[in-house]
């Protein structure tokens, strides 16, 4: 038995977790004393000097920027070790892989790496103190395969972005093929994966990112359950091989040990995080939280009920619809805000493009609901679809059975195609109720009544989020990072909509 190993764990991860709880009872003291630090790593920047930067006070003259404002200082003519953003070195550039928009390489510093550590070591600590009783430790952490060779450069592996001693600590408990973040075919990643997933009868936690990616195995484990069957026979326990043979194959029975699969479960990736916990009953789906390439934003807590920010290592700035900035302890329950963050990696009052809702507070701290993105908007003709009205009108609409919705336009002629995973209508009667839905909004309606606008179509199959997937990856995404988007606010290439259509579908 693993449990007096990882109640040790949890006790080496106390004290992290106990400064963490002690900064949630005092928002605004800790808040202050982040802005603080990351200002001074300012003020030493050549970034600072040339805003004229030289005491906190001068806060209000650093500009509110997104990447396009910063690219010049990031990248300058190549990613270099040094930059004018931090005095700090950067030990490598991450790639994001957001669902809309040009690659963004965001520059890792050691601070900003410990940031990441620091929320990785509370979550982990709150788990096994409040969590599920773990016996095992057995974890898969998502690693997600370079299909696109040349970018050797970004993580691949949820755990890269620890520090060193934790890394080194968690190998033993890892289910990870060697070589499985090298290979380039996704057919024979997702096949070593099946393979290594299923031979860890003792797989307790599942760490993943997009929910979708977790269905994509499943689907490959089922459809190829015979050929896994043969190849493992002697590698798995007889009750658990026959049911893998099963034409449904009983999850929590094929890993009985599993206790918590964390995954996206907020805004576009709910209905994906729902399936996972209609396959999964008695496993503990957590919501991640709110995490970006750029910044920890967000840690779920047990006893939170809900998401705490991460208060100590991130400085926060919230505006609100009406363009008024606020502080962390400022913010109203029920309210609305977009973020604006700063962080230890060189990046200053940084609008992020998230959107967050505060549902309570925790201690003395809001705890935040992940939204969305901020102005995700579709306009092929004038139209201007935003994705909360996509989001309500596909609401509208009772898709029963379709856990997978994206509705993406279409340049020539100008239409909307609705993606669906699985649907219990038929297309052409789906297709009306869409066009009836989006017709509410005013601009679409007259944009549809002058013929600007071709009628929606619905395309239907369970193999389109592995292809839209694949897709992105093939351009330079990470798998297991990708989020598909309710909306997507760009149109899709001919290339990619002809795929889709020759698709089998079901």
């Amino acid at each position: 038995m693993m449990r007096p190993i990882i109640q040790l764990f949890g006790q080496l991860l106390a004290p992290t977790a106990r400064r963490f709880h002690q900064a949630l009872d005092n928002p605004e003291s800790t808040q202050t004393s982040v802005q603080k630090d990351i200002c001074d790593r300012l003020i030493a920047s050549e970034y600072g000097k040339a805003l004229g930067i030289r005491s906190i006070a001068d806060w209000q003259r650093v500009p509110i920027v997104d990447y396009d404002g910063l690219t010049t200082w990031i990248l300058g003519h190549q990613k270099r070790q040094q930059i004018p953003l931090t005095p700090e070195p950067i030990l490598f550039y991450e790639k994001t892989s957001g669902s809309s928009g040009a690659v963004k390489w965001i520059p890792y510093t050691q601070s900003l790496r410990r940031s990441f550590n620091q929320m990785f070591c509370v979550w982990a600590h709150d788990l096994i103190i409040n969590g599920p009783k773990f016996s095992t430790g057995k974890l898969y952490a998502c690693i997600s395969p370079q299909l696109n060779a040349t970018d050797s450069q970004s993580l691949q592996d949820d755990l890269d972005y620890l520090d060193a001693w934790l890394r080194w600590f968690l190998r033993p408990w890892l289910v990870m093929p060697n070589g499985l973040n090298r290979l380039h075919d996704p057919q024979l990643f997702k096949h070593q994966l099946a393979l290594a997933l299923l031979e860890a009868e003792k797989l307790e936690i599942i760490s993943i990112w997009s929910p979708s990616f977790l269905q994509v195995h499943l689907k490959y484990i089922q459809e190829n359950r015979h050929s896994l069957q043969a190849e493992l026979q002697d590698r798995m326990s007889r009750v658990r091989l026959q049911h893998l043979g099963e034409d449904n194959i009983p999850w929590t029975q094929l890993w009985p040990n599993l206790k918590l699969i964390s995954c996206w479960d907020s805004a576009n990736a709910a209905d994906q995080a729902k399936q996972l916990r209609s396959q999964f009953p008695g496993v503990l789906i957590q919501g991640k939280g709110l995490l970006a390439t750029e910044a920890p934003m967000t840690i779920p807590l047990i006893a939170a009920q809900g998401y705490v920010p991460v208060l100590n290592e991130v400085f926060f700035e919230f505006e609100d619809d009406a363009g008024s900035l606020h502080k962390l302890h400022e913010l109203n329950i029920g309210q609305t805000y977009t973020i604006i963050l700063s962080q230890k990696g060189g990046l200053y009052r940084y609008r992020i493009g998230d959107r967050v809702r505060v549902t309570h507070y925790y201690r003395n701290t809001p705890c935040l609901e992940f939204l969305g993105r901020h102005q995700a908007v579709s306009d092929l003709v004038g139209e201007k679809l935003h994705e909360t009205f996509v989001h309500n009108a596909l609401n509208s609409m009772n898709l029963q059975g379709t856990s997978f919705k994206s509705l993406v336009p279409i340049a020539n002629p100008p239409h909307y195609v609705l993606l669906l995973d699985s649907a219990k209508e038929a297309p052409e009667i789906i297709a009306q109720q869409l066009d009836n839905a989006l017709s509410e909004s005013h601009h679409y309606y007259r944009a549809r009544s002058l013929g600007q606008l071709a009628p929606p179509q619905v395309l239907i199959s369970n193999q389109i989020p592995e292809m839209l997937a694949l897709h992105r990856v093939r351009n330079g995404s990470i798998w297991g990072g990708i989020k598909h988007p309710i909306l997507a606010t760009s149109p899709i290439s001919t290339e990619l909509l002809q795929e889709l259509k020759t698709i089998r579908f079901s």
